[in-house]
């Protein structure tokens, strides 16, 4: 699938940041199964690579992809342990060489209209806003579908259970990203019950 075909799947993306490797599966598999299927494991772990390996081998139905890249090289990588998209936090020249030969779907980041449209002159119509909040959040989306609106945006940082729908109601918004459904104490706890129900409640809300 495309990049754009991708963040269709899902209104939420969870970032999971894996500290324990038998963490990855079930934490994935409840996150699935409660309906939130595209999950963004970012690389800031030394376990992260393989979580990916093992969810992308193992849950079925998992659209797993990489986060937090940032270096070329990342993306062969994050080929070869399954991933199905790679995301960053921001565009370098190094990253965009390195994508355009890499047969995986990428959303970079953005912060600012500048940037957007360099990544858009640079042929990418999803783009990550990064963080969110901070460059301006639901003001700054609803200023930039003016001149842009062909750019669809999966706004992350800051957005939790109390403004996701707000951002989702926007029409330049395709999902939002965010860690509210697995919060670390409930991996931590391995407590796969909770989050099948904080991702079944994302559901819920928008029916």
């Amino acid at each position: 699938m495309k990049i754009d075909e991708i963040l269709n799947q899902s209104p939420v993306v969870p970032v999971i940041v894996i500290d324990q490797l038998e963490q990855a599966v079930p934490l994935a598999q409840a996150l699935v199964d409660g309906g939130l299927p595209v999950l963004e494991v970012t690389l800031r772990t030394d376990v992260a690579m393989q979580a990916i390996h093992e969810i992308s081998q193992a849950v079925t139905g998992a659209i797993v992809g990489v986060g937090t890249v940032t270096r070329a090289e990342q993306f062969q990588q994050s080929i070869e342990a399954g991933a199905r998209f790679a995301v960053s936090p921001g565009l370098t020249d190094t990253l965009l060489a390195a994508s355009r030969t890499a047969d995986l779907p990428f959303l970079p980041g953005v912060f600012s209209p500048s940037e957007v449209m360099r990544a858009h002159e640079h042929g990418f119509k999803a783009l990550k806003l990064f963080p969110a909040q901070q460059a301006g959040g639901i003001g700054m989306l609803k200023a930039m579908h003016g001149p842009l609106p062909e750019i669809k945006f999966c706004p992350t940082g800051g957005i939790g259970a109390e403004n996701f729908i707000d951002f989702l109601k926007l029409p330049n918004v395709a999902c939002v990203g965010g860690s509210w459904v697995c919060p670390a104490n409930a991996v931590q706890n391995q407590d796969w019950d909770q989050i099948s129900q904080l991702a079944a409640d994302v559901r819920s809300a928008l029916e």
